[in-house]
């Protein structure tokens, strides 16, 4: 399964590990049959967070894109396509960056890999 990463994933994944994540969500990102994505939005919304001191990285933020290359998580550009996008069913949440990852999975094929209640029910959302 192609997977996209929500923020709050890949965060909990570099802090302490995939033990530290619900176990359908752990269970996910162990499977080794699966690809695992993350969106350009969210190294912006944690680059956006880290500047206005709402979050501490124990790394630069320069050594973001280097640490994914080595986790195998493959960073998935924002386009047109996902900016033009129109998400069905319209998601609750207000969050620009859901928005835009729930438009890459739909767009691309991806089903998001989140814990966030606002975000865990909708059909995009992978099921562990």
């Amino acid at each position: 399964m192609k997977l996209l990463l929500d923020t709050h994933i890949l965060l909990a994944l570099i802090g302490h590990g995939v033990g530290s994540l619900p176990t359908a969500a752990a269970a996910l990102l162990r499977d080794c049959g699966g690809e695992h994505h993350l969106s350009a939005a969210s190294l912006w919304e944690i680059a956006i967070k880290c500047r206005l001191g709402k979050l501490k990285l124990t790394l630069e933020l320069g050594a973001l894109p280097e640490l994914l290359d080595g986790l195998g998580i493959k960073i998935v550009a924002i386009d047109e396509r996902h900016a033009l996008a129109s998400v069905e069913p319209e998601p609750v949440t207000r969050d620009p960056f859901d928005r835009m990852l729930l438009a890459q999975c739909q767009v691309e094929g991806l089903r998001l890999v989140t814990v966030d209640r606002a975000l865990v029910s909708h059909p995009l959302a992978a099921r562990g």
